[in-house]
């Protein structure tokens, strides 16, 4: 059983917990709600709360409890590890490092959305210098107790055991695999000719009201969540109080549409959490693979399926009207499936997306280890995509400003994207296995088997498991690249 020790550690978590849960609400609130003089006394709270979580979990009290705790229930056990693996890292930081990474995340964040729409690298340039220099010094600091190398003691911040060393061979074997996939697929697309475009038009607030009630049909509660809108859709505030955001497009309502399904995975596998174990590091997500996994297998296995495109078609009809045919499965797969080499990320299908994130993986890890200055950036950007797509971006808000992670800090997170996208389609594999009437089910719109099956293998285990150990008890084997290669090759290449 757990000693006092423990159960000193965990009341200190939990409070550690509720001010991360504040933290998280500021960010939700900066994207979402608050107005844009807000933003410099906006990232000083979120400095102070950062400093004083930091002050909180390596005070000396902490130290000693560590040292005494012990805990034999095996959730009990794999929260102690969690804390004292956290602790280490912290402990390696300065509070003054931490801050500072704070406050010049937001800063740089705040410039580059200036920057990124007048498409104006060299306005953030000098920002993203210093939130570089502070990612590199806190890399380092990591490194030395972690034992990893600096770039993989960043990417153990988002993905738990998984180094550079793992990712990168998968990315080069899908390199390979798409220089051969992609042009195929692009002459099958051509082949079968040009899909209809929906009629339209789509004003923005049936887009909102249908977004919406999909969302809360495939499972999130109302009571528990809100759609919003920000510049980039995201998931955030806390599991018991989720916010999702998209942005609406009246020329284009797969925009919103699609990214309010991507978001409302992330939402679902938040309110899927152990909530015996919330505010502690064993009851919080499994990483940011798993958490993509789980929005990739709501937006790209389950909503773009044949199966729920058939249920999909007749209520998009209803909330725009138009032609039957434009909304029949097999043209909104020829819509939503559409194979195209593309400069931004967050629009590329599902073939072409992991070049995106492939090209971030390498840029980022070099920028790390000194092996690329951030005056280089834009050139090594256009370099990349160009080696892995065949194109070139014409400016530099449809190349290296596009994205927001690095502008607040992000280093080390990219590669869970398409670790996620490969895990999303191992899971629906495995899911489909054990649930004969799933795509029956998807057909009426209904998510019910598939997330009953997600909630017992992937959202109830919190972190108790790595990545590589949750994956192999949700479908009995580590993270296989080919179950996502055979997925697209299903989809794109037959």
């Amino acid at each position: 059983m757990s000693n006092a020790a423990y159960q000193r550690l965990t009341h200190r978590m939990s409070r550690l917990g509720a001010l991360g849960e504040a933290s998280a609400m500021l960010h939700w609130d900066a994207s979402a709600m608050m107005p844009s003089g807000g933003g410099a006394a906006r990232g000083e709270q979120l400095a102070t709360l950062a400093g004083l979580s930091h002050e909180l979990f390596t005070a000396p009290e902490m130290a000693a409890d560590l040292a005494e705790a012990s805990a034999e229930e095996p959730w009990a056990a794999a929260n102690l590890e969690l804390i004292r693996s956290s602790h280490a890292r912290s402990s390696a930081l300065s509070t003054e490092l931490v801050e500072a990474s704070a406050r010049a995340n937001s800063a740089c964040e705040r410039v580059w959305r200036e920057a990124k729409a007048k498409s104006d690298f060299a306005m953030v340039r000098p920002y993203l210098e210093e939130v570089l220099r502070l990612q590199r010094e806190t890399a380092q600091a990591l490194s030395a107790v972690t034992g990893l190398s600096a770039y993989d003691s960043l990417m153990e911040g988002y993905q738990r055991g998984v180094t550079a060393a793992e990712v990168e061979p998968v990315f080069d074997a899908y390199e390979v695999f798409l220089r051969d996939a992609l042009p195929r697929a692009e002459e099958i697309q051509a082949r079968r000719g040009k899909p209809i475009p929906l009629p339209g038009p789509f004003p923005v607030a049936t887009q909102r009201e249908l977004c919406r009630s999909l969302s809360l049909r495939i499972g999130l509660e109302a009571d528990h969540s809100r759609l919003d809108e920000s510049v980039h859709p995201f998931c955030g505030g806390i599991p018991s109080d989720v916010r999702i955001t998209t942005f609406y497009s009246e020329a284009d309502p797969a925009k919103a549409l699609l990214g309010v399904l991507h978001e409302t995975g992330h939402a679902l596998y938040e309110r899927g959490l152990p909530e015996a174990h919330a505010r502690q590091p064993v009851g919080e997500a499994a990483g940011m693979a798993a958490h993509e996994s789980q929005s990739l297998i709501v937006e790209m296995q389950a909503s773009r399926s044949d199966a729920f495109l058939s249920f999909l078609g007749p209520q998009l009809q209803a909330a725009y009207g138009g032609d039957s045919a434009a909304y029949a499965a097999k043209n909104l797969a020829g819509l939503w499936r559409h194979v195209s080499r593309g400069f931004i990320r967050v629009d590329a299908d599902e073939l072409t997306y992991p070049a995106h994130v492939i090209l971030r993986f390498r840029l980022e890890r070099a920028m790390i280890e000194g092996r690329l200055a951030i005056a280089d950036l834009p050139g090594a950007w256009a370099e990349g995509l160009h080696s892995l797509l065949g194109i070139t971006p014409p400016d530099d808000a449809q190349g290296c400003l596009q994205d927001i992670h690095w502008y607040d800090g992000g280093f080390g997170y990219f590669p869970s994207y398409t670790l996620g996208a490969m895990a999303a389609a191992q899971l629906m594999k495995a899911a489909r296995a054990a649930t004969p009437g799933l795509d029956a089910a998807l057909t009426q719109g209904d998510m019910a088997p598939l997330l009953g099956w997600l909630r017992k293998n992937v959202h109830s285990q919190g972190s108790r498991l790595g990545f590589q150990d949750l994956m192999r008890a949700a479908t009995g084997k580590p993270l296989d690249p080919m179950d996502f290669q055979d997925h697209l090759t299903a989809r794109y290449l037959t």
